[in-house]
């Protein structure tokens, strides 16, 4: 391989570098790249003469940082990451997150143009076994979105108001102004209807889990921290929104398989237990007792309510009505 080629190749894997990671010291992106620290510096200049604006920081803390410029300079994506961008434009495309629906689509018409040929058959083949059903999802703010992610990457403090639970309930809200979060970003969730933020936050010293839609003025502050032992993002996210997130909680004893259970209510919907063979625990939650009894109508298996004696009392008088509507 010659000098020139060589050369390029590691100016590339340079760019890929700086794209990966917010901030890379000199020998951190010299044991990367396998060049001395100088050689870091001449192909970084090289990086700024070819409109990529990299910024250089000096102290504790500081390094190499690919800044926003006037004009965005190409990008650099493998193989796995454009077929995740392509994959990802087109669920905006379709609406999850509000205000981004058209840019999406630009996007991925732009996209399509580039890609390889043995990439557009995994992107065709993703496109051809998707069936999208958005009914009953929560659109975001996209700027809320993209500004909790960078807070993610870059382990910077964020700030928003936050509406309750309770507050949507009320038939009309509190006017008293409540005080922002200030949090610790960890992850962001997205379940399919709705997005999440796992977040330490800062003044109740504990982790929380945050609708993103519930959300307002959201902003990553320049307040940097070091990430802290967090639980699994996507295990805390299925608990509070199976059962915390709802007025009526329950439990239900079904005679069923815990995964079949598990299978067909989905995860997110419920926690389930095995019990003994051939039976389990589901707890769940719902907005009201005669929702949840609903629920349970549909399920194929035997059941029977454990608690609360109000989902009891409901589900005893959906039966007689259905009994009474069979009748004739």
């Amino acid at each position: 391989m010659s000098d020139t080629t060589d050369s390029t190749v590691r100016l590339l894997r340079l760019l890929t570098l700086l794209q990966e990671h917010a901030v890379w010291t000199g020998p951190e992106l010299s044991e990367r790249l396998g060049v001395s620290v100088r050689g870091v510096r001449r192909d970084i200049t090289r990086l700024r003469e070819l409109g990529y604006p990299v910024n250089s920081e000096r102290g504790l803390g500081g390094g190499y940082r690919l800044a926003a410029g006037k004009a965005m300079p190409p990008l650099v994506l493998d193989d796995g990451e454009a077929v995740a961008v392509a994959v990802s434009l087109s669920l905006a495309a379709g609406g999850t997150v509000s205000g981004v629906e058209e840019d999406a689509t630009r996007a991925l018409a732009k996209l399509d143009q580039v890609v390889p040929a043995r990439l557009r058959e995994r992107i065709d083949a993703f496109r051809a076994a998707t069936v999208r059903i958005s009914a009953g999802s929560t659109p975001v703010d996209a700027a809320a979105l993209t500004a909790l992610a960078r807070a993610c990457r870059d382990h910077v403090q964020a700030r928003f108001g936050y509406r309750r639970a309770s507050q949507e309930r009320e038939a009309e809200p509190t006017s008293v102004e409540q005080p922002p979060r200030r949090v610790e970003p960890y992850r962001l969730v997205a379940t399919g209807r709705r997005w999440y933020l796992l977040a330490f936050d800062l003044d109740r010293d504990d982790w929380r889990v945050f609708r993103l839609d519930r959300m307002s003025q959201v902003h990553a502050t320049t307040w940097r921290f070091s990430p802290r032992e967090a639980p699994d993002a996507a295990e805390r996210v299925r608990a509070g929104t199976s059962l915390l997130a709802y007025p009526v909680q329950a439990t239900i004893r079904v005679h069923a398989q815990a995964q079949d259970v598990l299978d067909r209510v989905g995860p997110m919907n419920a926690q389930v237990e095995p019990e003994e063979p051939g039976c389990c625990v589901m707890r769940t939650g719902g907005q009201s007792v005669e929702v949840l009894a609903g629920f349970l109508a549909f399920l194929p298996w035997e059941v029977r309510v454990l608690d609360p004696p109000e989902l009891q009392e409901a589900v005893t008088q959906l039966g007689e009505r259905l009994r009474r509507a069979g009748s004739g």
